[in-house]
């Protein structure tokens, strides 16, 4: 099981504090996410996956005093994940379309490390809670389809319809769209 914000924030104080074995439970805990994370973004690629999981592991270790127990731990985690993403991509002259929600926050700086988590709540409220539950589960928290479908407890078809038919909405609006 996933461990939550909660706990994982939990953990990452706890490790700013002093606690070992606080701060290895965190680490052990965000290698599942970040594997996650990764692997919907550079499908098929094990060992970069595996190199990017340790580089964000080592960088969430040594960059850690720079977190803000005030703000969400998973947005400060997924911009240090980015971070190592868009790094790996510039050492292998990659070059990415833009074509998902994630890329056109980051594009239009919406995505401020600090601040990911509270600026993507606000736009996922802005969904039906179906439809803000599947993006969550899937572009947030690195669930699979299948997961995410186990999780609500509704079929693997209903969770793609609602991230498309979210995603779709949510770029809409950021285009000046609205679509209410």
């Amino acid at each position: 099981m996933q461990a939550g914000e909660e706990q994982l924030k939990a953990w990452m104080v706890a490790g700013l504090d002093g606690d070992a074995a606080g701060h290895a439970c965190l680490l052990r805990a965000l290698v599942p996410m970040l594997r996650g994370f990764y692997r919907r973004r550079l499908r098929g690629a094990e060992d970069d996956i595996e190199d990017l999981v340790q580089e964000t592991l080592i960088s969430v270790h040594t960059k850690r005093e720079s977190y803000d127990r005030d703000r969400p731990f998973t947005a400060w985690l997924y911009a240090i994940a980015r971070y190592r993403l868009i790094d790996h991509y510039r050492r292998r002259k990659v070059v990415v379309p833009i074509e998902d929600v994630e890329a056109i926050l980051v594009a239009e700086g919406f995505e401020e490390a600090a601040s990911a988590r509270m600026d993507v709540d606000a736009l996922l409220s802005t969904l039906s809670p179906k439809q803000a539950r599947a993006i969550r589960h899937t572009h947030i928290d690195g669930l699979s389809v299948s997961e995410a479908a186990a999780r609500a407890g509704i079929g693997e078809s209903d969770v793609k319809v609602s991230v498309h038919r979210g995603l779709k909405a949510l770029a809409a609006r950021l285009r000046g769209e609205d679509r209410r």
